[in-house]
C-alpha cells in the first residue's frame, strides 16, 4: 500500500536473492506514466496526402485563384468560378451517379449537386463553389479524425514492454515479450511494467492496474493472484508465471475490441443525409409535374410550363437548406468548445438528442480521480500530530494515498518534522523515526501483526471500509496513533448532473472496475446504480447489451479501460484530460472534467436541432409561398430567386444566435 520514496538498487538486489534470484541480464527499472515515451506506431500517411486532403485542398486552391482572377479581370470571374466549382463537384457529383446506381439516389452527394448546379443556373456561382469547399472540409476532418483514432489504438500495445526477465537454469535472462511462452516464469521489479499476463508464484507488492481496471489506487497482490500485462509493479520484487501470450494478453485483447467495435459501429446518419431522402425526389417530382402535367392534360403551351417547371426546380433549389443546416451544426460546435465541450462533428451533435442512456466509468470520471483524506481518528495525540507522523513517514513518495495524506497536511499546514531511517516494509507499509520515536504506517491487516488493535479501532475501520475508504493505521512504537482514512471522492457537480439527466427521461449506470464496495458507497452518494469489478470486454459487453434493450447509449470514460466501451457505445465521451486512446476513441470529449457536460451535451443537441428545424420552416415557408405565385404567374423567376437568397440569411442569421448558448445552470 505504501512504499518508500526513492528506489534503492541495492534492496532490490537483496529482496531478489532472498526469493533465490540471481540477474542475468537487466536493465534499471523504468517507472513509466501511463502517456510515457512509446515506440512509435507503423503511421499512416499523413492527413495532407489522402485523397479527401488533396481534393479539399485543390478546391480551396480553385476558389482562391478564381478569386483573385474575378478582381483582375471582372469579365471572366463567372468562368473562373465555374471553373473552380468543377474541382470540387464533379467527384461529388460523381459518387452521387454512383450512390443511386447502388440503389441511394437522394444522397447528401444527389442534394449537393442538385444545389451547385441550380445556383449556377442561378447565377450565384461563387455561392456553389463556396458550398461545395465546405462540404469538403467536413468530410476531410472526419476522415482524419478516423485516422488519428486508429493510430491512437495501435499505440496501445507499446503500454507492454518491449522486454521480460525470465527465469532460465537459476537465473534471469532478458528476453523479446513478444516470444514468452504460456508457463514461463518472469520477474518484474518494482517501477516496472508487467510483460505478460500472469500468475503471482512468489512475492507480494502492490500493483497499479489504472491502464487495464480504472483503479484509483494501486491494488494488493500476492501469491495466487491474477496480474495483468501493461499495470505497474509498485514497491517489491514479483515473480509471475505467464499465462498468456503476447497475441492474447490484456492489451491485445482491448485493442482488437476497440478495433471490432469500431468496424461493426454504423455511421451516424447526418440529418441532412435524411432530409434529402425525402425532399429532393419531391421537388423532382413537382417540377416534372409543373412541366408536363398542364401541357399534356389540358392543352397549355409547353414553352410556358416548360419555362414554369424549370423555375420550381430552381425556386426548390436547396441552397438556403445546404447552407443553414450546416451553419447551426457550426455554431453549435463552436459554442460547445468554447465550454470545453468537443464534439467531432455534425452527426455526433445531432445524435445526443436521440441518447436515452449514459454508462459512466466512476474513477476520473464522477470523481476526482485521486484518493483524498476524508477522516482522521486520533488516539491520544491531536489530529494534526497523527497527520503530521503520517506526512512525516510518506514524505517524497508519488503512491496515490501518500499523495493524499501529503496534500491533507498542506491543507491544514500541519508541520511535517523529518523522518530518519525511513524504510519501506514490503507488503506492509513504511517506518521511521519521527521525532525521536518509532511510528510505522501500515494497513490494518499489517498493523495488528505488530500490535493487537483494539476493538473500537477496528470497529472504526469496518465502518470506513464500508464507506468504500482506505485505511492507514499509525503505529508510535507498540500504540496505535491513529487512523486516517482516504478515499477517491465524487466531484463537486456530480450529483446534480446525474439528476439532471434523470429529469431529461435519460437511465444512468456507473460501470468501474473497482471493488463492489467502494463502488455501492459512491453510487449511494450520487443515487446511481453500480456495476462493478469489470474489466474492459464486461464494460463493452454491458453497452452492447443495453443498445441490444434498444436504449441510444452514451459511455464516459477517461482511461484505456473504457477505450472498447467508448468505441461500442453510440456515443463515446472522454471526461477531462483522459489518455490519449480514450480521446481519440471517443466521439467527444468533456475538456474541463464536468460532469455536468454530459447533460450540457444533450441539452445543446436539442437546441440545435430545433434551430435547424427553425430554419427548415423559414426556408421551406418562402419557397411554398413563391412556388404558387410563381406557378399562378402573380411572380417572376427572379422576385422568387431574391426570395430565396432572403430565407439564405434568414437562415444563417438564425443560426447564429446560437453562438450565445451558455448551457445550464447546476
Amino acid at each position: 500500500m505504501l512504499h518508500q520514496p526513492a528506489l534503492n538498487l541495492a534492496a532490490v538486489e537483496r529482496q531478489v536473492k532472498a526469493l533465490g534470484f540471481t540477474i542475468a541480464a537487466a536493465d534499471a527499472p523504468a517507472k513509466q506514466e501511463l502517456a510515457g515515451d512509446h515506440h512509435p506506431p507503423a503511421e499512416e500517411a499523413p492527413w495532407w496526402r489522402t485523397t479527401k486532403a488533396k481534393l479539399t485542398i485543390g478546391c480551396a486552391v480553385a476558389l482562391g485563384l478564381a478569386y483573385l482572377l474575378g478582381k483582375a479581370v471582372p469579365q471572366v470571374e463567372h468562368w473562373a468560378f465555374l471553373a473552380a466549382l468543377s474541382v470540387g463537384l464533379v467527384p461529388v457529383a460523381r459518387r452521387a451517379v454512383t450512390a443511386a446506381l447502388a440503389g441511394t439516389p437522394f444522397s447528401i452527394e444527389t442534394l449537393m449537386s442538385i444545389a451547385a448546379i441550380g445556383a449556377v443556373f442561378i447565377g450565384a456561382t461563387e455561392e456553389a463553389a463556396t458550398v461545395v469547399l465546405l462540404f469538403l472540409v467536413g468530410e476531410m476532418l472526419e476522415g482524419v479524425a478516423a485516422g488519428r483514432a486508429r493510430q491512437s489504438i495501435r499505440g496501445l500495445a507499446d503500454l507492454v514492454p518491449k522486454q521480460a526477465l525470465v527465469e532460465r537454469d537459476g537465473g534471469f535472462e532478458e528476453v523479446a515479450a513478444e516470444a514468452l511462452p504460456i508457463g514461463a516464469a518472469i520477474m518484474v521489479r518494482p517501477g516496472d511494467r508487467i510483460a505478460a499476463d500472469g500468475t503471482i508464484v512468489d512475492g507480494e507488492s502492490a500493483v497499479d492496474e489504472a491502464p487495464v481496471t480504472g483503479e484509483s489506487v494501486p491494488k494488493r497482490k500476492s501469491v495466487g493472484d491474477t496480474v495483468f500485462a501493461g499495470t505497474i509493479n509498485v514497491d517489491a520484487v514479483l515473480r509471475v508465471r505467464v499465462t498468456a501470450t503476447a497475441a492474447d494478453n490484456t492489451i491485445a485483447r482491448v485493442v482488437k475490441l476497440v478495433e471490432e467495435a469500431q468496424e461493426s459501429k454504423a455511421p451516424t446518419e447526418r440529418f441532412i443525409d435524411r432530409f434529402s431522402r425525402y425532399y429532393t425526389p419531391f421537388v423532382l417530382l413537382i417540377g416534372v409535374a409543373v412541366a408536363v402535367l398542364p401541357p399534356a392534360s389540358m392543352g397549355e403551351p409547353w414553352l410556358e410550363w416548360v419555362y414554369k417547371g424549370l423555375a420550381v426546380l430552381l425556386i426548390g433549389c436547396p441552397c438556403a437548406l445546404v447552407i443553414s443546416t450546416p451553419a447551426a451544426i457550426a455554431a453549435g460546435l463552436s459554442a460547445g468548445a468554447r465550454r470545453g465541450l468537443l464534439m467531432k462533428g455534425g452527426a455526433v451533435l445531432e445524435q445526443f438528442r436521440r441518447v436515452t442512456a449514459v454508462a459512466l466509468d466512476k474513477t476520473g470520471t464522477l470523481t476526482l480521480g485521486k484518493p483524498v483524506v476524508t477522516d482522521i481518528v486520533a488516539a491520544g495525540r491531536s489530529e494534526k500530530q497523527v497527520l503530521a507522523m503520517a506526512a512525516a513517514l510518506e514524505a517524497g513518495s508519488s503512491h496515490p494515498l501518500a499523495l493524499a495524506i501529503l496534500n491533507r497536511a498542506k491543507a491544514d499546514k500541519a508541520p511535517i518534522p523529518p523522518a530518519f531511517n525511513a524504510k519501506a516494509l514490503a507488503g506492509r507499509g513504511v517506518a521511521g523515526s519521527v521525532g525521536g520515536e518509532t511510528a510505522i504506517l501500515a494497513s490494518p491487516q499489517a498493523a495488528h501483526q505488530i500490535a493487537p488493535l483494539p476493538e473500537e479501532m477496528k470497529d472504526r475501520i469496518a465502518a470506513f471500509n464500508d464507506e468504500g475508504k482506505t485505511v492507514s493505521v499509525l503505529l508510535v512504537g507498540t500504540d496505535v496513533a491513529g487512523l486516517i482514512a482516504m478515499r477517491d471522492e465524487p466531484r463537486p457537480d456530480a450529483a446534480a448532473a446525474l439528476r439532471s439527466l434523470r429529469e431529461d427521461g435519460i437511465a444512468t449506470v456507473m460501470l468501474t472496475g473497482d471493488d463492489r464496495r467502494t463502488a455501492s458507497a459512491i453510487a449511494g452518494r450520487l443515487g446511481i446504480e453500480a456495476r462493478a469489478e469489470l474489466l474492459p470486454e464486461d464494460k463493452q459487453t454491458i453497452v452492447r447489451e443495453l443498445k441490444a434493450g434498444g436504449a441510444v447509449v452514451a459511455k464516459v470514460g477517461d482511461g484505456i479501460n473504457d477505450a472498447p466501451a467508448l468505441a461500442a457505445a453510440d456515443i463515446g465521451i472522454a471526461m477531462g484530460g483522459g489518455t490519449d486512446v480514450a480521446l481519440e476513441t471517443a466521439d467527444a470529449a468533456a475538456l474541463h472534467g464536468r460532469v455536468a457536460d454530459i447533460p450540457d451535451m444533450v441539452h445543446l443537441s436539442r437546441t440545435v436541432m430545433g434551430n435547424i428545424w427553425q430554419n427548415i420552416t423559414i426556408a421551406l415557408g418562402l419557397k411554398g409561398v413563391f412556388l404558387v405565385t410563381t406557378i399562378l404567374g402573380m411572380t417572376g423567376l427572379w422576385p422568387a430567386i431574391l426570395a430565396d437568397t432572403g430565407a439564405t440569411v434568414l437562415v444563417t442569421a438564425n443560426a447564429m444566435r446560437l453562438l450565445g448558448w451558455r448551457g445550464r445552470q447546476y
